[in-house]
C-alpha cells in the first residue's frame, strides 16, 4: 500500500510526520493508493480541499486539539489499520457569492457556509429557498447553511440540529437571532438551493466563509449542494461518522 502523508505545521504532527515516513514511506500524492492527514480537523479539511481532484481516499489521525474527522494516532499497525477502515463519502456545499464592488466568488465547503456580521450592528438578511422568499428580514449576528458532516461543528456550537450522515437534509442556523428572536432554523432537502440577500449592506456589512475562506463585503451568498464532488474519508471500524453523531447527542 502506497501511503502519502500530510501534516501541519504543529509540533506533533511534525514529529508524527518523521516516525511515519522513516516507518512506511512517503509516496507523492499522485502514486499515493491513500493519504494519511496528521492534525486536526482543520487540517483534515484543507487536506481534502486540496487533494480533491486525485479522487483518492483520506485518513485522519488526530495531533491536533479536535479531531472529530480524525482517528486516534498510533505509530504501529498503520497499514492494518489502512486495510479495514470503513469509508465515508460526503458532498461538499457550493457558495456563489456576489460583493458589494461587483466581484463574484465561488467556493466549497464540507461543513458549512456562513455568514457573519463584518461591523458593530447587527446583519440584515433576506432568505430564498428554491427561489420562494421565506423569510423577509432575519436581524442576527449571522446565520449558516451546514452539511451533516459539519453539523457538529459550528452549527452544533450555534444551537443547531445534529444530521445523521443519511438524512439528506442541511441545517439552516441563526446566530443570535434578534428578530425573529427565538426563530431556531430549519431544515431543508439536500436538494434545496439557498440565497441569502443582504439588506442595508452599506451600514451593516456581512461577510461569508467557506470553511474559514473569507469574502468580505458581500452582498448576496447563494448555496446548494454539489453531488459532482465526493470526499472520501476514512475511519476505523465502529468510529465512523454516522456512529460519532449518534454518540455526540448522548454525551
Amino acid at each position: 500500500m502506497r501511503i502519502g502523508f500530510r501534516a501541519s505545521n504543529a509540533p506533533a504532527a511534525q514529529a508524527a510526520y518523521a516516525a511515519l515516513t522513516e516507518r512506511y514511506g512517503d509516496a507523492p500524492l499522485a502514486k499515493a493508493d491513500v493519504i494519511v492527514a496528521l492534525g486536526g480537523d482543520g487540517f483534515m479539511l484543507q487536506t481534502l480541499h486540496e487533494t480533491q481532484s486525485l479522487g483518492l481516499p483520506v485518513y485522519g489521525m488526530n495531533c491536533g486539539t479536535i479531531g472529530f474527522l480524525m482517528n486516534s494516532y498510533a505509530e504501529e499497525g498503520l497499514v492494518a489499520r489502512l486495510a479495514v477502515a470503513e469509508e465515508e463519502v460526503i458532498n461538499p456545499l457550493a457558495m456563489h457569492a456576489v460583493t458589494a464592488s461587483g466581484r463574484e466568488y465561488r467556493a466549497l465547503a464540507i461543513n458549512e457556509v456562513s455568514l457573519l456580521r463584518a461591523g458593530p450592528q447587527a446583519a440584515k438578511l433576506r432568505i430564498l429557498v428554491d427561489g420562494r422568499e421565506r423569510m423577509p428580514e432575519l436581524v442576527c449576528d449571522g446565520a449558516l447553511l451546514c452539511t451533516p458532516a459539519g453539523s457538529t461543528a459550528y452549527n452544533y456550537s450555534a444551537h443547531g440540529p445534529i444530521l445523521p450522515i443519511g438524512s439528506q437534509v442541511l441545517a439552516l442556523t441563526a446566530m443570535a437571532a434578534f428578530r425573529p428572536r427565538r426563530w431556531r432554523g430549519a431544515l431543508l432537502p439536500m436538494g434545496a438551493v439557498v440565497r441569502f440577500e443582504v439588506l442595508e449592506a452599506a451600514k451593516r456589512p456581512v461577510m461569508a466563509d467557506a470553511d474559514s475562506r473569507s469574502f468580505r463585503d458581500v452582498l448576496s451568498v447563494e448555496i446548494r449542494s454539489e453531488p459532482a464532488v465526493r470526499h472520501r474519508i476514512l475511519f476505523d471500524p465502529g468510529h465512523g461518522l454516522e456512529e460519532r453523531l449518534t454518540h455526540e447527542q448522548f454525551m
